[in-house]
């Protein structure tokens, strides 16, 4: 008895052996999908962060070519993430087909589809019996991609479908094609001839796998190939079991020929929905992050620094600024303004859009970040700011700014850029020098401000995001302030702080302009300018550090300079009895040699003078100061304390 189950048992693994090796069973609930056509199936728009989501392991694809930057082999099965057709292709309605159904269908069920797609290609090129001349008349543009199947896509998605019939089971056939063919009366015909051949060489029925074809952009009446619809939309009186899936509403890039990215998601849910309700299921979309379409309102206007021919970035009544730009590549663009990040939206189309909150009036750096990485938005002015070039806008004042900007019949003085040479460095510098309007007229002399820029400014920023000509053009016209000289230089403060003391008197940032200042600077500008050269026609006022630069400069030099002050001067560690050789320890002293002290700094600034203030004034030190209301640390700060200050200069 035991010799007969043994002898049994040996016939049975030889006739295992003769069958060959043995194959799994097909999973009957794995559903697969084949999708062919040309462009908008290959995916025209660069899939968005939602669409690089791996939906998992139920939804998967069966490249069609080897994909080494991704890891994927022809044939294999992988997760069906973008791009799907071919390596440098885009989003595909397939991508949301395929995330539709698994939303629709029972846990148990799992989605597969195989991919071949031609930018242009007409319906011929699917057809086996045409494929030899189609190559041979095919564009130069065309004949990588026909290629890349090995110049037969028909073939390729044969193959590849006899593989994954192995797998599981073919359930439907997605087509978007006609773009190349509109107008073409025997479309329909030559689309029938090839899903019956593909229903014949794969042994399917035509009611188990239906045809799903999709109309092209109609991009409200204007789509490039809109008359090919009709064609489409016909296509069921020659195909008994094909579906049309509508293209309406789905929006398109500006070449009104292939869907964007939020187009393609519609039109791929749509097949989806059509697919479900054709296997019988309740039709349900997967989870959307529809693009949050930002309103404009129409009292918003183009802010001032915008470069011309930009109609963004924009300010509105209640201040809110409104930013755009371009970027079709990109995943996440993130704005940066006024210490707060907005994540820009996308619109489907390329373009993303923010709004802020409320700004502070006044002048803003901001910057905008793709992949960590500032830029400056490339509608806006630039300036240097942050230690670099940075985009900047204006938050307008009402009719108390007017102390800054242009006025008609404002006499206008000149900024001039000068490059020198520098003894101290043995190189040249670049210096911005300020004349009044009437330097011009006659051979008047004229006292000399010399004017410093904060930490990570340059020398122009004085003029440009602090308007400085146009406050001493108004200043000087109403006889507010005495026709004078600015001189504003970059002050070795361009660069990061590196590290080192910091303290008033003892800074190693920046110090190595004070030589440059005294012995090339002052004498440059005394050569080649009309200026009075005693110490009582010469000041020095500055912002942030170049406040604390004022300090260092004047306090050690009181020889050459007479009038002082600092908007928001970074002025640290400074022990008022002893710093700068106890300059402040003989108060009758130093309130004759300097002529007029101020300070000043803003209500929501995070370097506050009062407590220095109050520290000078206990020693006996006149100081005059300011608060600047409803600013911080920034340039509506520094431009009202210039505007207080000049008025004092160089009268006794």
């Amino acid at each position: 008895m035991k010799h007969q189950r043994t002898m049994k048992a040996l016939l049975a693994m030889a006739l295992l052996a003769l069958a060959g090796p043995m194959s799994a069973a097909v999973d009957e609930n794995f559903y697969i999908f084949l999708c062919f056509g040309q462009s908008n199936m290959e995916g025209a728009a660069r899939p968005e962060a939602q669409d690089l989501k791996s939906p998992g392991p139920r939804f998967l694809l069966m490249p069609a070519v080897d994909d080494p930057q991704r890891g994927r082999k022809m044939g294999e099965w992988c997760e069906a993430v973008p791009p799907l057709c071919r390596p440098n292709n885009g989003l595909t309605p397939a991508d949301w087909f395929g995330r539709t159904l698994i939303a629709s269908l029972p846990q148990d069920k799992k989605v597969g589809v195989i991919h071949v797609a031609i930018g242009g290609i007409r319906i011929e090129g699917f057809m086996p019996d045409q494929i030899a001349d189609y190559v041979k008349t095919a564009p130069g543009w065309m004949k990588g991609m026909l290629e890349a199947y090995g110049n037969n896509p028909y073939e390729r998605l044969v193959t590849l479908a006899r593989k994954a019939q192995q797998d599981g089971v073919i359930k439907g056939v997605l087509m978007h094609q006609g773009e190349s063919n509109t107008g073409d009366p025997e479309w329909a015909v030559k689309v029938q001839q090839v899903y019956d051949r593909l229903l014949g060489d794969l042994k399917l029925k035509p009611e188990e796998v239906p045809l799903l074809a999709g109309e092209v952009v109609q991009a409200n009446g204007q789509g490039q190939c809109l008359a090919m619809n009709k064609q489409i939309q016909a296509l069921p009186k020659t195909i008994h079991t094909a579906q049309v899936i509508s293209s309406d509403g789905c929006t398109n890039l500006a070449d009104k020929l292939h869907f964007d990215a939020a187009g393609y998601r519609e039109l791929g849910c749509r097949y989806g929905e059509k697919m479900a309700q054709l296997l019988g299921y309740e039709p349900r979309r997967p989870h959307i992050d529809m693009p949050k379409k930002i309103e404009v309102p129409a009292d918003a206007v183009t802010a001032e620094t915008t470069i011309p021919g930009n109609q963004f970035p924009k300010v509105d009544p209640q201040r809110r600024a409104y930013f755009r730009i371009q970027a079709p590549e990109a995943r996440k663009v993130v704005l940066d303004i006024c210490n707060k990040k907005y994540d820009m939206q996308p619109d489907g189309q390329g373009g993303f859009m923010a709004v802020t909150d409320p700004l502070p009036v006044g002048f803003h750096y901001y910057f905008m970040n793709i992949g960590g990485v500032n830029f400056i938005d490339p509608a806006t002015e630039t300036f240097f700011g942050c230690n670099r070039e940075a985009g900047g806008i204006e938050i307008p004042e009402g009719p108390e700014g007017d102390y800054y900007r242009p006025q008609q019949g404002v006499p206008h003085g000149q900024v001039r850029s000068i490059y020198y040479y520098s003894q101290e460095q043995q190189t040249w510098r670049h210096v911005m020098v300020y004349t009044p309007a009437e330097y011009e007229q006659g051979k008047k002399r004229y006292p000399v401000l010399y004017l410093q820029h904060g930490m990570g400014e340059g020398e122009t920023s004085w003029t440009l995001q602090g308007r400085m000509q146009h406050i001493m053009d108004n200043a000087i016209a109403k006889g507010e302030a005495v026709p004078m000289l600015v001189v504003m230089e970059s002050g070795d403060i361009k660069a990061p702080f590196g590290g080192g003391d910091n303290r008033a008197g003892r800074s190693q940032y920046g110090a190595s302009f004070y030589p440059v200042l005294l012995n090339d600077l002052i004498p440059y500008i005394d050569q080649n300018f009309r200026t009075k050269t005693d110490r009582d026609n010469r000041a020095m006022a500055g912002l942030s550090w170049g406040g604390h630069q004022t300090f260092d400069v004047v306090l050690n030099n009181l020889d050459k300079f007479a009038w002082m002050g600092t908007f928001s001067g970074a002025i640290f560690g400074l022990d008022v009895k002893t710093a700068y050789n106890g300059v402040f320890a003989n108060a009758d002293e130093f309130n004759k040699k300097i002529h007029y002290f101020y300070m000043n700094w803003g209500s929501d600034d995070f370097i506050k003078g009062q407590p220095l203030v109050d520290s000078l004034r206990s020693m006996g030190i006149k100081v005059e100061a300011s608060e600047s209301a409803g600013t911080g640390h920034e340039f509506l700060t520094w431009r009202r304390g210039l505007h207080e200050f000049i008025p004092h200069l160089f009268k006794k």
